[in-house]
């Protein structure tokens, strides 16, 4: 599995006060997603913590 908190994609919800995939998921993906029927994380995108810092400015 790949590594969700360096994603670009992974980002804090003050609603929930946690951390989150914030892919749009759909139904069907948003179950294989959590059950892990797959190895790797098909949304992971790579990000160095300077581009998630600028991605939330």
């Amino acid at each position: 599995m790949d590594n969700c908190e360096m994603c670009l994609y992974y980002e804090y919800d003050e609603d929930y006060d946690c951390y989150r995939c914030g892919m749009d998921l759909d139904e069907d993906e948003a179950e294989r997603f959590m059950t892990a029927s797959h190895s790797r994380c098909p949304f992971y995108r790579p990000g160095d913590e300077y581009s998630i810092v600028r991605k939330q400015n």
